[in-house]
């Protein structure tokens, strides 16, 4: 699980799009994500069709099922709504699990303490959150530079195409906050407690 990056996120509502990064910044290790139960490998995305790595995984795994879902606005029907659904804070009654293909973007999930951990993703990440824990997600910022004049400008890429990967059919449901009385969720608070 190396070459992941994270860190606690501050309580600005700017927008979603940008790090969100304390100052000072708060950098969040490896063994802290696999504490709450996210787990992460970086894989060769150019490679995914016939990725011996991927393919190992999804068999230890159960991974059965997987489809691609491109992120930007030109190929999302609805894309404005969708990305304002996935920044929702929620939680599934099954495993979520991404691999981003191309493009990047940024997975939130809370700690322990119910503070907000951001994960930057991007090209040949592959991660996977426990039922149960409440995330959400967003597409990231892209700055760009323009050479027009001595000026320089950014722009928000918008862009991520990712594999969903599923044990058995896929389950798209989401249930936001507050979903504290699943079964699910009991489960993984009364996992914490016991790791």
């Amino acid at each position: 699980m190396s070459g992941i990056e994270a860190w606690y996120m501050d309580e600005s509502s700017e927008d979603q799009r940008l790090p969100h990064r304390l100052s000072p910044n708060r950098p969040v290790t490896r063994e802290q994500l696999e504490q709450i139960g996210v787990y992460h490998w970086k894989l060769n995305a150019d490679i995914y069709e016939n990725d011996p790595e991927l393919q190992k995984i999804r068999e230890e795994r159960g991974y059965s099922y997987m489809d691609i879902i491109t992120i930007h606005p030109d190929k999302l029907p609805d894309y404005g709504n969708k990305v304002k659904m996935f920044y929702e804070e929620h939680l599934h009654l099954d495993d979520e699990i991404r691999y981003i293909l191309d493009g990047s973007a940024y997975f939130d999930v809370r700690d322990r303490d119910d503070r907000w951990i951001r994960v930057a993703m991007s090209k040949g990440d592959l991660i996977t959150l426990p039922a149960g824990i409440y995330h959400r997600f967003t597409v990231d910022e892209a700055v760009r530079v323009f050479r027009r004049s001595l000026f320089l400008t950014h722009t928000f890429q918008n862009y991520t195409k990712a594999m969903r990967l599923f044990i058995g059919e896929p389950v798209w449901k989401a249930y936001n906050r507050p979903a504290d009385d699943f079964d699910i969720r009991k489960a993984y608070v009364s996992s914490l407690a016991c790791s």
